[in-house]
């Protein structure tokens, strides 16, 4: 429109801003880039820090660098076009296992910690997990999920059992990583939140591939949870240009949970209620694997509402948490142990519908917590040696069907 124009950024995004200037065929781009974060600060310190501030980048004050960037023609290195073109690189690697283990660690391929080595053997291997052919594509992935600022990446059967070897994963375990990709749901958000992804299990599939429900169903105690939860966040990296921090990843303080995720199967035997695939439309003994996105959970003994006393009252002290979570962007979801479970149920919740409304009911006069009750979600896992349970901000996005990728 021949109108000069500056884009200003807070200098955290030097690294993603740059690299896309360059994606687009902009390497020469004027930035000008300012202390952040913006939001909170007070007039003075906007005045300080910003309008009046030293930019961190070029060491200039920002408001001369801003009128230099609008009014100085621009350099021969700024003319200067030119796309970064992308592509997957050559298709085999021959090292030695020290070496090749270093160049994965090098480029980013990893989660930093060591791999099984993805030879042709371990992957043909994996590849007997389903009877989906190699080439056939999965599904598609970004760091965004949206592919607008980052584009999506496709990916095939062979990519993803790739990865599940590098994860350590068994062939029965491909299914489920397969289902999970067709979702299309990067397991690392590129949100500076710091965000949590989550798989629940439901079906016979959970005793088939050792999934654990029973102690520790949430931490890394069994190898079928913790090697597909790791295949998802290394799905997410070599498979969604998801997790690169500084471009693609720009979660402030992180979130351990982003290495093995949350993975654990529902303990439909010992739950007082319906399974949560059969909630959301499934048949009985179907495998599924059921997604969610959030802040992730925290133990509920950490919330204030929950004040130990000799006689409990769980579906008060649930219900106070959850409406400390009505305005948050993913709801609420509780994973109760059995035991917790049961103690909801005798006081009168045989089911969990009747509960979940328990739960939105607000004072008189105002409005329910959750205006969507879908926001709203129990989930029932975990030993029976002790009354604990996790609640946070966790919202369920969808089911998928395990067997059709058998």
């Amino acid at each position: 429109m021949g109108i000069p124009a500056v884009p200003i950024v807070i200098s955290e995004f030097y690294k993603q801003e740059t690299e896309k200037a360059r994606q687009m065929g902009m390497p020469g781009l004027r930035i000008s880039w300012v202390l952040g974060p913006v939001w909170a600060k007070t007039r003075e310190q906007l005045r300080r820090d910003v309008i009046n501030g030293i930019s961190p980048i070029s060491k200039k004050n920002v408001m001369q660098e801003i009128v230099e960037h609008l009014t100085k023609p621009l350099t021969d290195a700024e003319k200067k076009t030119g796309e970064i073109i992308q592509t997957k690189g050559q298709p085999t690697f021959t090292d030695t296992q020290e070496n090749l283990q270093k160049m994965f660690l090098d480029n980013r391929w990893t989660d930093f910690l060591p791999i099984v080595l993805p030879t042709e053997a371990r992957v043909n291997e994996m590849l007997k997990g389903t009877s989906h052919a190699p080439d056939e594509q999965v599904g598609k992935m970004s760091p965004t999920n949206t592919g607008n600022y980052f584009e999506y990446w496709t990916f095939t059967v062979k990519d993803v059992a790739v990865t599940a070897v590098m994860a350590g994963c068994k062939p029965e375990y491909l299914p489920i990583l397969l289902a999970v990709g067709s979702t299309n749901k990067e397991a690392i958000s590129v949100s500076d939140n710091s965000f949590v992804a989550a798989m629940i299990i439901n079906g016979p599939i959970r005793d088939e591939i050792g999934i654990n429900y029973g102690v520790g169903a949430m931490g890394p105690y069994a190898h079928a949870n913790t090697t597909i939860g790791r295949a998802w966040s290394l799905m997410a990296i070599n498979l969604g240009n998801c997790g690169k921090a500084g471009t693609t990843y720009m979660g402030v303080v992180g979130n351990p949970m982003n290495l093995i995720n949350i993975v654990f199967g529902e303990n439909e035997r010992e739950s007082p209620w319906t399974p949560l695939s059969v909630r959301k439309g499934f048949k009985p003994n179907e495998n599924i694997v059921s997604i969610f996105e959030g802040w992730g959970v925290l133990s509920a003994k950490n919330w204030r509402a929950n004040n130990w006393q000799k006689v409990m009252d769980y579906p008060q002290i649930i219900k106070d948490i959850f409406a400390t979570q009505a305005p948050s962007l993913f709801g609420a979801t509780a994973i109760l142990s059995p035991p917790i479970a049961r103690f909801v149920k005798d006081a009168g919740y045989d089911t969990i519908d009747k509960f979940k409304e328990f739960l939105n009911k607000a004072p008189e006069g105002q409005k329910p917590y959750f205006m969507n009750p879908n926001a709203m979600e129990i989930l029932v896992t975990g030993g029976l040696n002790n009354n604990y349970y996790s609640i946070g901000g966790l919202q369920y996005l969808r089911g998928i069907q395990i067997d059709q990728w058998r």
